[in-house]
């Protein structure tokens, strides 16, 4: 789900940062979780997309209890590895919910005029399960699927001959995904050839 907050006097968010947004009961227990940001700098409202997840503390509460109007407390924008800054060419490789910086990313590509900077190559279990599918087809990213075909492409995980073609000296890749995700995307793009200063990952995993 699409979470879209008014964050009065934020300071103004990177494409890839994320914040945290922190639930206290009533007996003082507390709970948090980093959300990655799906919108761009020039957005008034700062949009988090929330995977909700049946035994997520956090999730459930947004996704179902949530209303307009409520006020909620968060800390951000926080990240300044896992960035881009509009200007450098960039190939963003995304698994799953990972794709939401990413699509920060394009959007604020798209607020500049610097769509071209940009390649896309993203893997979900089905194209259903995706965040921001429509948008992220639009662009002309890669979508693969490992859990259906798609196509003539059977169904499969991500292969150094998917990304050949969207592979150049010179860009920064950003991989965002599971832990198992990120190493395999990661290990793709240096047999690829791509500098290990080049790669930056996001990694997320299960709730402790």
């Amino acid at each position: 789900m699409e979470l879209r907050l008014d964050v009065p006097g934020r300071v103004q968010h990177l494409a890839g940062q994320h914040y945290v947004v922190r639930l206290t009961a009533e007996d003082g227990y507390t709970a948090q979780r980093s959300y990655s940001v799906a919108s761009p700098p020039g957005d008034p409202l700062v949009e988090l997309f929330v995977e909700r997840l049946d035994d997520g503390e956090v999730s459930t509460f947004l996704a179902d209890v949530v209303e307009p109007g409520d006020r909620l407390e968060v800390r951000g924008p926080i990240g300044g590895w896992f960035v881009w800054d509009g200007e450098r060419p960039a190939l963003l490789v995304g698994g799953g919910t990972g794709v939401v910086p990413l699509v920060a990313m394009l959007r604020t590509a798209r607020e500049l005029g610097r769509t071209d900077l940009l390649r896309i190559a993203v893997s979900t279990r089905t194209l259903a399960e995706l965040p921001y599918a429509d948008e992220l087809l639009d662009s002309g990213a890669l979508v693969v699927t490992t859990r259906e075909p798609r196509g003539v492409r059977p169904a499969g995980r991500l292969t150094p001959a998917d990304l050949v073609p969207l592979w150049e000296p010179g860009r920064t890749a950003y991989v965002c995904g599971s832990t198992g995700f990120a190493e395999a995307a990661s290990q793709l793009l240096l047999e690829l050839g791509t500098p290990a200063a080049d790669v930056r990952v996001e990694r997320f995993g299960a709730s402790g």
